[in-house]
């Protein structure tokens, strides 16, 4: 449970190093990272996917926050994950490499 924590963290720290880094200033570098905080407000943490309605439960489900919770919560509470907790890695590797890349690529430009 650590590790996926750690490496959710990570993953979350790189795609808001990259937002940072496209910012034409400081204001808006520490405000980009907002959206990322209402991600869990539309995943499992708090009701179950089946319990939302139809057109959500895709938009719940497909999202990288969902795994992570749900295998966190298998993890903590001695339940079986199933597949979420391969799904909450790919997640976390995926979203590290990208903000990886993107803050790589963004470094050093000039942001005018």
């Amino acid at each position: 449970a650590l590790g996926l924590l750690v490496l959710f963290t990570l993953a979350l720290t790189w795609i808001a190093v990259g937002m940072g880094l496209v910012s034409p200033n400081a204001e808006a570098a520490s405000n980009n990272a907002m959206p990322l905080i209402f991600l869990p407000f539309i995943s499992s943490a708090f009701v179950p996917v089946d319990a939302m309605p139809g057109w959500f439960q895709p938009v719940a489900e497909y999202q990288p926050f969902t795994p992570a919770i749900e295998t966190l919560r298998g993890l903590l509470l001695g339940t079986w994950i199933g597949h979420n907790g391969w799904l909450a890695v790919a997640w976390c590797l995926a979203l590290t490499a990208l903000g990886y890349f993107w803050s790589k690529a963004s470094f050093g430009r000039d942001p005018r």
